[in-house]
């Protein structure tokens, strides 16, 4: 797998989201179709042909349903799921828990990057999958303190190129690849 080939996804959880977690709300239909487009930007003009989902509820769990729909029209497309621990949805009501399955089943690639939670295995997924990345799909609503707002970041230090959806206004916002920040 090329980094330059490579994009992963982060974004907020379904209570940051307008629609939270009415995945028919218009809002979300929108984003969806915001999100389809640029994953075939990034495959048609970037040439990716790797995907990355940490496969949380919310925005990781949808870019991974649109990229297995993706893979029918584009079969170059692969998608790892990187997994942070072993019981990440453990505590997931019985159909997101399907959900989160169903998709695993159906990637390329199942990543468990540790066995067990610790405080900083979130913050270890996050840099796994951006280090391992070119480009970085977000959507975030510019709060730098929250997770999203965190890889964000960590894109940036790392020089990514880096697209920001914006959840209400489904604003693009497009950063191309920098030299990596010196520490």
């Amino acid at each position: 797998m090329e980094v330059k080939r490579t994009c992963c996804f982060t974004g907020h959880r379904p209570q940051r989201l307008p629609f939270q977690f009415d995945e028919q709300h218009p809002d979300c239909v929108w984003l969806k179709e915001r999100l389809r487009q640029e994953m075939v930007r990034l495959i048609t003009e970037e040439e990716v042909t790797c995907f990355i989902t940490g496969l949380a509820l919310g925005i990781d769990m949808i870019c991974a349903e649109l990229v297995l729909e993706l893979k029918e029209t584009h079969p170059q497309v692969t998608l790892e799921c990187a997994i942070p621990y072993e019981e990440q949805a453990a505590r997931w009501t019985v159909p997101h828990r399907e959900r989160y399955y169903d998709i695993i089943v159906r990637s390329d690639y199942e990543n468990q990057l540790q066995g067990y939670y610790t405080s900083d295995c979130m913050k270890k997924q996050s840099h796994y999958m951006v280090e391992k990345s070119g480009h970085v799909l977000a959507v975030w609503d510019g709060d730098v303190r929250s997770k999203t707002g965190q890889t964000v970041r960590y894109a940036r230090e790392l020089g990514r190129e880096l697209t920001i959806i914006r959840p209400v206004t489904l604003e693009i916002i497009r950063e191309k690849k920098t030299e990596p920040a010196l520490n």
